[in-house]
């Protein structure tokens, strides 16, 4: 990989397609794709397991500094951008169970646990070319990235997806409550008080809904270059 700075940004709201246009997207410019979300799906799974609940600021925040997570390139071709493992097993698709999708806003929003990954996330952000998604990249984590992107689709195009994902990782997926639990999300994620949900300024917005996953890479790609073109 190139040890040029030059960050890309991927933010929108769930299953949106950030993951798996960021990774492609990476793979094109030779860089490295990090999914901050799967910090904080590692997190609340983590909290799931001890039997801490999503509303507890003060324990999810210390199992958010000592978090034993790792994430490394895909090893398995079935649909991951990358593996993670949680105490040294792999939680992949664990991550994306319905419990974790139920919780991990209510999580994630607590300014405690995100101060615990702030300085991880930027410390990758910054480290080469790197393509990094998630809710509040463009906005809180990397404000000065070279391209931030903002990443939409309505609600039912992305639970639609989501069951399509789930279904593929052989998880049982109900449409009805795959789409209430998204709205749920959208509603926790963009009124949250830290962080929450919004476009960054100067952000290339692209709608999903009535592009192919080829067509929305190829614009990401299309303005990256052109700003690596013009970036000292």
């Amino acid at each position: 990989m190139t040890q040029r700075r030059f960050t890309i940004t991927i933010d929108g709201p769930a299953a949106a397609g950030k993951s798996t246009v960021g990774a492609e997207v990476a793979h094109r410019l030779d860089g490295v794709f990090f999914d901050t979300g799967l910090l904080y799906r590692a997190v609340t799974l983590a909290a799931l397991r001890l039997g801490v609940c999503a509303n507890d600021a003060q324990r999810l925040a210390r199992i958010a500094a000592d978090l034993p997570v790792d994430v490394r390139r895909p090893t398995i071709a079935d649909g991951r951008q990358s593996d993670v493992l949680l105490d040294g097993a792999d939680v992949t698709w664990e991550l994306r169970v319905p419990e974790v999708d139920r919780n991990v806003s209510e999580v994630s929003a607590h300014p405690l646990v995100r101060a615990a990954l702030l300085g991880l996330q930027r410390s990758i952000g910054r480290s080469g070319l790197v393509v990094m998604v998630g809710r509040d990249i463009g906005t809180v984590v990397l404000p000065e990235a070279e391209l931030k992107v903002y990443l939409d689709a309505s609600a039912e195009e992305r639970a639609r997806r989501r069951c399509a994902q789930l279904r593929e990782a052989g998880q049982v997926a109900d449409y009805e409550t795959v789409l209430a639990d998204i709205l749920m999300r959208d509603e926790r994620d963009s009124q949250r008080a830290a962080s929450p949900l919004s476009i960054p300024d100067e952000a290339l917005v692209v709608d999903s809904d009535r592009r192919s996953v080829e067509q929305v890479i190829d614009t990401i790609e299309a303005a990256a270059r052109e700003r690596l073109a013009v970036t000292p």
